[in-house]
């Protein structure tokens, strides 16, 4: 009995600490997710991946490193550090096998160490080292923690088994599925960015004023030191340079980029919402997201339309139709050559050729009515792209084909004559 007891007393002393643990990480979690997913948009590590390193290094924030230094991640201070340290027993040693105490960064906030961990991670002079986890889908957190193992971030053997446990604990991936649609107030900016008067934050890692206190566009150029001409390229248009503008309004005095960095890699368009009003929100030049996503000039966008934030130009003929586009007509085209790429040459049933002396066939195959020609459905397909493709409405592709609904599969031969 006495065992037995001493058994049932150890069990529920594990459960209790692990019960501890996880209360505070979980309370960790929901106090740093919001940096973890703003550093995500800003540098492109996964935000599973930043909160699962900070989680286990940091211990949840109750180590001493990260107590007495703010430093969540352990990065060492290196020769190219020249900011405060802090130093502690780590994995250094002497020349005897004696343990030696590590030097360490101190940050003056946590948000710092975050940040510093991104730039830790990107710096062009680690990109042999770490270069290639920026090449890994952001939503592959499997992958980053076996890069980061192999490029040698931590000494730990099972380090990337340890990241990899922790995200799928606490459901970490679903921070990568976040964006600045969650957050959308953008993230302070840094001290050094400080203008008086203005509240400048970051978006895409790029600076913007959100205006306060009926602000002008003049005024936000003079204290600046940008000239109007200069703001009128990086937001692609201007208000009134002298009227108040409402609260809240985003005027950026840097170049917006390319496309977004990490995150949510789509936005679906609210009612009424234009391109530019996407491009405002998140940091990125609206000519990009016309031509990444082909949206015609002075085109209107639709509810639910969803475009594409950064990687390649989606194909043609993927997206949806936009309301100032022509409605597809019945009529069919005539039908592309082979070499265009929208049929191979066996998708088109061949002509019945009379030569003399050929044996009759009993019973033959009925033939396929003259010029009937077919589409392999390819990956990203839909009734709607292959019915614009061939000059037909759906309901017309759907009744030569004799679908009941909207489901296709790669592989299927549909007739679109």
């Amino acid at each position: 009995m006495h065992k037995k007891s001493c058994l049932l007393a150890l069990v529920l002393l594990v459960a209790s600490s692990l019960f501890a643990q996880n209360s505070a990480f979980q309370a960790y979690i929901d106090k740093y997710k919001k940096i973890a997913v703003q550093e995500m948009d800003r540098a492109g590590v996964p935000a599973s991946i930043k909160m699962a390193q900070a989680l286990l290094e940091s211990g949840g924030g109750n180590s001493e490193l990260a107590r007495k230094a703010n430093n969540h991640f352990g990065i060492k201070c290196h020769s190219d550090w020249t900011g405060k340290t802090y130093s502690l027993e780590d994995d250094d040693y002497d020349s005897f096998g004696n343990l030696q105490k590590s030097c360490f960064r101190k940050y003056k906030t946590v948000e710092e160490s975050y940040i510093a961990h991104s730039e830790f991670l990107r710096d062009p002079r680690k990109a042999n080292r770490y270069g290639f986890l920026f090449r890994l889908n952001v939503r592959d957190y499997k992958s980053w923690a076996r890069g980061l193992k192999a490029s040698g971030y931590a000494t730990a053997g099972t380090y990337d088994e340890r990241l990899i446990k922790i995200i799928e604990t606490y459901k970490l991936y679903e921070l990568d599925r976040l964006s600045d649609d969650n957050f959308p107030e953008g993230r302070p900016s840094r001290d050094k960015d400080f203008i008086a008067g203005l509240d400048l934050r970051r978006i895409n890692d790029v600076k913007v004023v959100f205006a306060k206190n009926n602000v002008t566009v003049e005024e936000i150029s003079q204290k600046s030191n940008i000239s109007i001409k200069r703001l009128e390229r990086y937001n692609e248009t201007l208000p009134t340079v002298t009227a108040s503008l409402p609260d809240d309004t985003r005027i950026y005095i840097q170049p917006k980029r390319c496309r977004v960095r990490g995150g949510s890699k789509w936005h679906y368009v609210k009612a009424g919402e234009s391109l530019f009003d996407i491009s405002q929100h998140y940091g990125v030049k609206m000519k990009r997201l016309r031509k990444r996503n082909r949206v015609p000039e002075n085109a209107e966008l639709q509810p639910n339309q969803r475009l594409k934030l950064r990687g390649f130009n989606i194909p043609k003929g993927e997206q949806p139709r936009l309301t100032t586009e022509p409605k597809p007509t019945e009529t069919v085209p005539p039908l592309l050559n082979s070499d265009e790429g929208f049929m191979q040459d066996e998708d088109v049933a061949p002509e019945p050729i009379d030569t003399p002396n050929t044996p009759t066939i009993e019973n033959p195959k009925p033939e396929q009515p003259t010029g009937t020609a077919f589409h392999t459905v390819e990956k990203g397909d839909t009734l709607y792209s292959i019915s614009r493709r061939y000059g037909l409405t759906v309901n017309a592709l759907k009744q030569l084909n004799n679908l009941t609904n909207d489901t296709i599969s790669i592989g299927q031969k549909l007739r679109v004559k």
